[in-house]
């Protein structure tokens, strides 16, 4: 069950690092080259997006279904399991929504690169003419 929760750790932190690698400054030739090769990397990455999608809804339905002790004949142990529980669901719903944010992030970066790169190889056509 927590292996789940460690692959989209470990792809969090991944987009983390591309993420940072995406905005550094960097020479315009080694720049183009890195947004072409994490351009290549998306399109299949773009299953963390579903991945995430469905952990949210797992969340969801777990914390739906969930037995709630909230009464008086709950035992110490039982009431910290079910907080446990509660910060749990919590911890993996922002895990879940950075996984999601992040891709977002790098696709529109890349997006951005490859818009600016355009624009630029037009200003060039223009200005040839």
């Amino acid at each position: 069950m927590a292996l789940q929760w460690l692959i989209l750790t470990y792809v969090v932190a991944a987009e983390v690092a591309i993420a940072v690698i995406l905005t550094l400054p960097y020479p315009m030739l080694l720049k183009k080259r890195i947004v072409s090769l994490i351009s290549l990397i998306l399109q299949p990455a773009a299953s963390i997006v579903a991945f995430a999608g469905f952990q949210l809804l797992d969340i969801y339905w777990k914390n739906e279904h969930r037995l709630e002790c909230s009464s008086e004949v709950c035992t110490a142990t039982e009431r910290d399991r079910y907080e446990k529980s509660i910060y749990k669901a919590q911890r993996n719903v922002v895990l879940c929504a950075a996984g999601i944010l992040l891709y977002w992030c790098i696709y529109r970066i890349c997006k951005y690169n490859k818009d600016l790169e355009h624009l630029e190889e037009l200003e060039k056509r223009y200005k040839a003419e």
